[in-house]
């Protein structure tokens, strides 16, 4: 009898661990190569392609389904690829989403710019992100129309200034346009011009209250500039989460990156067209100004994860119209 009763508890155990291991994996994986440039922030705003060819490699996860499926994009941050990428990365494939995490620095031969930013220009991400998706649009497997832009920290930047006119006029050459933008705690702490004319796509910013490294106060600015212009756009803010606070890996309490570079308390402002400059002195923009400050924190929160999973889900749930489409046995 104990026998009997040990095989119908591996059975039932074994059973249950088959039946979980489904949610979030991938129906099949591929590796994409992606043609893009290396360039300087003046380059990228004056719309000068002559920078350094670059090859880039970004991990495609199809999800369980058929046909043509949404995907989310996903941009890392400083760091490089993390926990929180493979976190989303499940998350949206238990979803029936596919998704794309694109690798930005080690076909550039960077593994971290956390202590040196200057090592690439911020807005190099937001190319990467358009030749991306040009790639995407034209897979079988995806649906050109539901591909949505997400990223964190650094790619978090690029998440949410990919959705200027502008840059999209000068540099996204695919034939699509990402269905809508959701930035993890971007830095903020730049004003370009026109950067208020954004697609008519919606846009879903995310960030901690205790975020020393890209103050959401920076973002809350260009949130109420949005708004006022009648953009769809939202700003959540968790009390008690700090940067990076979706990373399941990350410290608890939150720990100082030592030797990372923030520029919390830089106005920077692209004045005139094409420049950066820092507000305060006048002067070209450089991370050997006095504004730029060492030692932020990061750390996980699972409270405002779990949150911000659910917000997540919902949001994307809605741009991608799954419940309808699901309705409609598609």
């Amino acid at each position: 009898m104990r026998r009997a009763a040990l095989t119908a508890l591996l059975i039932f155990c074994f059973g249950s661990l088959a039946a979980a291991e489904p949610q979030g994996m991938a129906a099949r994986t591929e590796l994409h190569a992606i043609d893009t440039l290396t360039l300087s922030d003046a380059q990228f705003l004056k719309g000068e392609a002559g920078g350094q060819a670059t090859v880039l490699t970004g991990e495609l996860r199809i999800a369980a389904g058929s046909g043509r499926l949404p995907l989310v994009m996903l941009q890392h941050g400083s760091g490089g690829l993390g926990g929180n990428v493979e976190m989303w990365t499940r998350e949206f494939n238990a979803m029936g989403i596919s998704t794309f995490a694109l690798d930005g620095f080690t076909g550039r031969g960077l593994t971290a710019v956390n202590t040196n930013q200057a090592l690439l220009g911020r807005l190099n991400f937001i190319l990467d992100n358009y030749r991306a998706l040009g790639v995407l649009a034209k897979h079988p497997r995806v649906d050109p129309e539901r591909i949505v832009m997400m990223g964190f920290s650094r790619g978090g930047q690029a998440a949410l200034y990919a959705s200027l006119k502008r840059f999209n006029t000068m540099w996204n050459k695919s034939g699509s346009e990402f269905a809508a933008y959701i930035p993890f705690y971007p830095d903020c702490a730049t004003t370009f011009v026109s950067d208020v004319e954004v697609a008519d796509r919606p846009i879903r910013i995310f960030g901690g209250a205790q975020d020393d490294y890209n103050p959401v106060a920076l973002c809350k600015s260009y949130f109420e500039r949005l708004h006022s212009a009648g953009k769809n756009v939202e700003l959540t803010v968790y009390p008690s989460a700090s940067h990076a606070f979706d990373n399941p890996l990350g410290a608890v309490p939150p720990a100082e990156v030592k030797g990372g570079q923030t520029v919390r308390h830089c106005s920077i402002r692209e004045e005139p067209e094409g420049l950066l400059i820092n507000a305060s002195s006048r002067q070209p923009f450089s991370y050997k100004d006095p504004c730029v400050e060492l030692n932020p924190h990061v750390g996980y929160d699972a409270a405002a994860t779990e949150a911000a999973k659910k917000s997540v889900r919902e949001f994307v749930a809605t741009v991608f119209k799954l419940e309808q489409k699901n309705a409609a046995g598609q």
